[in-house]
């Protein structure tokens, strides 16, 4: 099974903002970047989204049945969600930052509670017996997958770029996952 991993496109949002489960608006050049995106895909069998707007605008210009998954949502940041870096507590945010894989921001979820719930989905997915899949979803959930995949430790995942409007590809056959591209 070949499995796509599509980041949404850029978003309207101002830089340092942050934004995780926030629904926020897409970029006003998403036309444009969806219709690059869709001439790198093949064509699918299943399609499966975040149920927020930056990804499900996407996954319907794929697929007219598209499967929606919370699992798939970004990081929950709680409190911080829609509030600028800048604006949270300097020393707060750093012990933040150096313990994310365990340390939750005030009423979200962290990086360990986020692999657990893609994890869950990933298994899910590799029961299905279908040719193609493509996962519309955010870099969080990219990274969180990869992790999983290759049982890295979870800080490590943020050695891996992924970009906005990105595709990874894997191969998942006899129980096991390859790696075709990362962020094409």
């Amino acid at each position: 099974m070949d499995i796509y991993l599509i980041r949404h496109t850029d978003t309207d949002t101002p830089k340092g903002l942050c934004y995780g489960q926030s629904d926020v608006k897409l970029a006003e050049n998403f036309l444009d970047d969806a219709r690059e995106i869709l001439k790198k895909l093949p064509t699918c069998d299943l399609v499966f989204s975040s149920p927020l707007s930056r990804c499900t605008r996407l996954a319907n210009l794929i697929s007219d049945d598209v499967i929606l998954d919370n699992r798939l949502l970004e990081m929950n940041f709680g409190d911080w969600e829609n509030v600028p870096f800048s604006d949270i507590e300097a020393e707060v945010l750093k012990h933040w930052t150096e313990n994310f894989v365990t340390l939750a921001s005030p009423n979200g979820e962290n990086f360990t509670e986020l692999c657990q719930r893609v994890e869950s989905f990933w298994h899910d997915v590799i029961q299905l017996k279908s040719e193609r899949v493509f996962i519309v979803t955010h870099a969080g959930v990219i990274r969180a997958l990869l992790a999983v995949i290759l049982q890295f430790p979870p800080a490590n995942a943020f050695q891996f770029r992924v970009d906005c409007g990105s595709i990874h590809k894997l191969r998942y056959a006899n129980n096991y996952t390859y790696i075709e591209f990362l962020n094409l």
